[in-house]
């Protein structure tokens, strides 16, 4: 009897549930989603994957403007526009800490609007309940942590459901129209991320897996045409047809080696497995060996295939360039909704389990995070890339040896596989479950060390209460430029340009600041110490090696950048040569004051006694001066006399003994010169 009362109760709960309308339960899935994915990304206090965020957000301030698709007031035809054109309403806001906040919010909507294509594609394969709880574990993934970055992933990852979902209707009944949407998709997600790129050839193999290619023939026609004109368009302008990867061209010219991309393409098929959680990997695997018995699936599995596959070669390759050499889960957890369902297909159809086949497949699956090299990819290029790794380097960090990590990895995965394999099939809808608390598991210690890059970046760059400083200081006064030597941290500049409407054009004095955005190189005249050719603006921000012709009316000390009313034209005051960007000196160090008449400079210098204990020598050239600076790690004055030739004064300090750091660090450091003030 009372079997029979809860069996009862069991179908009563279902009634009730199949009653609410679908939509009801898309609606408050979206909902829900956007609530959690907006309150974690206001966690994210600042922009930190630069300059990724900083390009975006020009773009969609150069859209607001009116200027259109700029950086810096410079246009940028390399980009994707899809992104920057949904968040370009937040930039209607005059306050950009506040806009910032905004995009955040719509980031939240785009990402959690994924639930929708992920509901309607697992409709093509699934009955409505397993297909609204497929929605659910869209949104729940632990990428969508993405929300809190200004990045094309939030737009990309909707759209791509989108093309997988046309894709499958194209297979099932491949029409002239579900053609032309897909081909339309496809060039919309191609406007939003260049990554798309590899859904066209995705596109055309799936036919061919399917055996329908022959209904396809106007597509492969159209797609040949296209292709033809634009590299015949290319040809004619003089381009190169690598040109057409917008900012993404330099990955054409590479030389790629067969074997390296062959081990990439394996770090990140482990990566996925992991990512998935295992048993819905090996699920995947045992669904798709069952292809001809399933003919009512395979539009769908013959899509996941194709995408799968192009995707991950993209991937693969892109990891073997020399600069990249990382797994890039960020352009890959795209595939997460597909392989989940095809999960899902397999509890459905009563979590088949061929000996062989799933033998194989469990095996498979447990065996390949052994193959992640744990102790080399472990490290802050994970936390933008790579966020299974998080969660394994905080357990590093506090239980595990680096090198032990692998084992975790191995067991964990193990156990997984055995799940898969023991569970009986009544209750292999509890593996499904199990997902949602193991995601929201993995949010934590992912979202914390994002948290904690996006603290450092802002602390890196802007350490003042307001973060709109300069737009108080300044207001409608004139554009405030920005001049990068070298001398300091990148973050200052880019924060400060995220923050500030004022902030503009970019200048340099000898090397470009990395990132390849818009600058103007400056010559400094070594004579007079003007700055060439002259830029017509009133303000300017530069690091505290820097000393203007001008009036200090601003600075953020802790991040060591000044904001100068300049006098013009646009000169430096002073010149120091022999102090790195960290403040470490090298054997010699000389200061040079422009238009000067004499006086003294006065070093405030220190010692390091992590890097020596003994005390240090300074001596001005020329001069008297030595002082004796003991390694205590406390700051010390030397006053330099300054000698006038020819309009200009100079100081030059000899620092004696230097040593190597390390080798890591080939330099010769002396001491910190922490600050050189001129007195007349």
């Amino acid at each position: 009897m009372a079997t029979e009362a809860v069996a009862q109760e069991g179908t009563a709960t279902r009634l009730r549930v199949t009653a609410v309308p679908i939509g009801a339960w898309l609606t408050a899935i979206v909902v829900a989603s956007i609530l959690v994915r907006y309150l974690l990304a206001r966690r994210i206090v600042a922009p930190w994957i630069m300059v990724d965020e900083l390009i975006y957000s020009e773009l969609a301030r150069g859209v607001v403007s009116g200027e259109g698709f700029t950086i810096r007031g410079s246009a940028a035809p390399a980009y994707s526009f899809v992104y920057p054109l949904l968040i370009a309403p937040a930039y209607l806001i005059d306050a950009l800490p506040t806009a910032y906040q905004v995009v955040k919010a719509i980031n939240a909507v785009l990402v959690s609007l994924a639930a929708v294509p992920a509901y309607f594609l697992a409709r093509r394969v699934l009955g409505c309940g397993l297909s609204v709880f497929a929605a659910a574990l869209a949104v729940s993934i632990p990428s969508l942590v993405f929300a809190g970055e200004v990045m094309t992933e939030n737009a990309f990852y909707p759209l791509f459901l989108c093309v997988a979902l046309a894709m499958v209707l194209a297979l099932e009944r491949p029409t002239l129209r579900r053609q032309g949407v897909l081909l339309a998709l496809c060039a919309i997600a191609c406007l939003t991320r260049v990554q798309a790129v590899a859904l066209i050839p995705a596109v055309l193999l799936a036919p061919f897996l399917l055996g329908t290619w022959r209904a396809w023939r106007a597509t492969y026609a159209f797609v040949a045409a296209v292709g033809a004109a634009l590299l015949s368009l290319q040809w004619a302008r003089g381009q190169s047809p690598l040109d057409l990867l917008g900012a993404y061209a330099t990955t054409g010219e590479q030389r790629y080696d067969v074997a390296e991309v062959a081990r990439w393409l394996l770090y990140h098929v482990a990566d996925l497995d992991l990512y998935l959680g295992v048993f819905p990997f090996a699920a995947a695997l045992v669904v798709f060996s069952l292809w001809p018995r399933l003919p009512e699936l395979r539009p769908y599995l013959a899509a996941t295939a194709a995408i799968a596959v192009c995707l991950l070669l993209e991937v693969s390759f892109f990891a073997t360039i020399p600069s990249v050499q990382r797994i890039q889960e960020r352009n890959l957890f795209y595939l997460a909704p597909l392989l989940l369902i095809a999960f899902l297909v397999w509890i459905d159809q009563g979590a088949p389990r061929p000996t062989f086949r799933a033998g194989a497949a469990a095996l498979l699956a447990a065996a390949l995070p052994a193959f992640i090299p744990y102790e080399r990819l472990i490290g802050v290029s994970a936390q933008s890339d790579t966020l299974m790794l998080l969660p394994l380097w905080r357990i590093q960090e506090r239980w595990f040896a680096l090198d032990d990590v692998v084992f975790l990895a191995c067991a964990a995965s193990a156990a997984a596989a055995l799940a898969f394999l023991l569970v009986s099939r009544p209750h292999a809808i509890f593996l499904a479950l199990a997902l949602v608390p193991f995601y929201v598991a993995l949010q934590r210690p992912i979202t914390e060390r994002m948290e904690r890059a996006a603290a450092g970046a802002l602390a890196e760059g802007i350490h003042q209460q307001r973060r709109d400083w300069i737009d108080a200081l300044v207001g409608d006064r004139g554009e405030v430029g920005a001049l990068w030597t070298g001398n300091a941290s990148r973050f200052p500049i880019w924060q400060n340009e995220m923050f500030n409407r004022s902030v503009g054009p970019v200048f340099y004095i000898g090397l470009p600041m990395e990132g390849g955005l818009p600058s103007t190189p400056l010559t400094l005249d070594r004579g007079t110490g003007a700055l060439r050719p002259a830029a017509d603006i009133p303000f300017m921000l530069a690091d505290s090696s820097v000393e203007l012709v001008g009036t200090v009316i601003g600075a953020d000390t802790s991040s060591h950048v000044t904001l100068w009313a300049l006098d013009p034209p646009l000169r430096q005051a002073s010149l120091v040569e022999g102090v790195y960007a960290d403040t470490w000196s090298s054997a010699r160090v000389t200061y040079t004051r422009f238009g000067c008449d004499g006086g003294s400079v006065t070093a405030s210098v220190q010692g390091d006694p992590s890097l020596r204990r003994a005390p240090s020598t300074v001596r001005v050239v020329g001069t008297d001066v030595r002082v004796a600076v003991p390694a205590d790690g406390r700051p010390h004055t030397v006053v330099a006399p300054l000698r006038r030739v020819d309009g200009q004064c100079t100081a030059t300090f000899d620092v004696s003994p230097t040593t190597v750091a390390g080798p890591s660090d080939p330099r010769e450091l002396g001491l910190h010169f922490d600050a050189l003030r001129y007195t007349p």
